[in-house]
């Protein structure tokens, strides 16, 4: 049982909560473009060095949940119970994820994030980030027993699956065919 988290660490989380909220705000009254750090930092009353100890980049303040996301995916793997198999609790994880970049409110974020070059990139970048820490995990997960390459292509097609599924008219519907792709793909590099 981890204790919960003292004040310090709820008013960074809190402080951090802020200027995210207030980046995006202006990102979609503005323009990703028309928006700098300073902006950012002014509008939370913050220092522009309280942004960078929060964020490595204007990307990041887009991405705000980006570890938040890295790290449901590898628990999902590693703290599945024992007889659970790896492509359902997967396909739960990714579906819980999609209803987050298809809530209600949404489709501005992404708008956002389709009209600027720098954000697409970053995008595709904290994807191949996020395929390698999963690959990472189930190498490491001693149940599953399969090469390298199986899990590095297993991982692609994870993200990939979460990707295809935000963008689709039918997510639900996505995430399930993608799924039954991985699953076959899985089962069939089996030792």
């Amino acid at each position: 049982m981890t204790a919960p988290p003292g004040r310090r660490e709820r008013k960074k989380a809190a402080t951090r909560q802020k200027i995210a909220d207030t980046a995006l705000r202006l990102f979609l009254e503005r323009g990703y473009d028309a928006v700098g750090i300073r902006d950012v930092a002014a509008e939370a009353d913050v220092a522009v060095t309280t942004v960078f100890s929060h964020f490595a980049s204007k990307e990041a303040l887009v991405f705000e949940r980006d570890q938040d996301f890295e790290q449901r995916l590898v628990r999902a793997v590693a703290d599945r119970p024992s007889d659970e198999p790896l492509v359902p609790a997967l396909r739960r994880e990714v579906q819980a994820l999609v209803r987050h970049c298809t809530a209600e409110g949404s489709a501005p974020v992404r708008r956002l994030i389709e009209g600027s070059p720098a954000l697409r990139e970053y995008e595709e970048s904290m994807s191949l980030r996020h395929a390698q820490a999963l690959a990472a995990a189930l190498a490491a997960d001693p149940r599953l027993s399969r090469s390298a390459t199986a899990c590095r292509a297993t991982a692609r097609f994870v993200i990939d699956a979460y990707a295809l599924a935000c963008r689709a008219d039918d997510p639900g519907a996505t995430t399930d065919e993608v799924f039954g792709m991985i699953e076959a793909a899985w089962d069939s590099t089996a030792p």
